[in-house]
């Protein structure tokens, strides 16, 4: 893979059953391509929880992927509510996912925790009442 490869999605608000199409989509991306299957699993949990985080608090959003030889990158963009406070909201087991969602089994607080834990590079940029950019980056080792 010589050149960098771009994938757009969009990432419908309150809809469980579309939650991890894009991630999923990255994945074969990913495999069709050939990276190493921990680079994979890092990228598609990553993603996920981030895809999660958009359906759940901010009506959904977009993400943009860039997949080099040596590193994945990904900007989820959202126009939700921002995070009020974010040291609290990177803590494991603080959620602010309502009583429906959590039924649903989401919601636990380990969201931006786990996307932490998978990536190698983890930004967040956060306006109240405009809405939240997180990016993501995964080196492929």
């Amino acid at each position: 893979m010589a050149e960098t490869i771009q994938l757009h999605f969009d990432v419908p608000g309150d809809d469980f059953t579309r939650a991890g199409e894009a991630s999923g989509q990255t994945k074969r991306t990913l495999k069709k391509i050939g990276f190493s299957s921990d680079t994979i699993r890092r990228v598609s949990i990553a993603m996920y929880e981030g895809e999660i985080n958009m359906v759940i608090h901010a009506g959904g959003g977009v993400i943009d992927v860039e997949i080099a030889p040596d590193r994945i990158e990904m900007w989820l963009r959202d126009k939700g509510p921002g995070i009020p406070d974010v040291e609290l909201a990177m803590q494991e087991g603080y959620s602010t996912a309502p009583d429906n969602v959590r039924s649903l089994g989401f919601g636990a607080g380990m969201g931006l925790p786990n996307i932490k834990k998978y990536t190698d590079d983890m930004k967040i940029d956060t306006e109240i009442g405009v809405g939240t950019t997180v990016y993501m980056a995964v080196q492929n080792h």
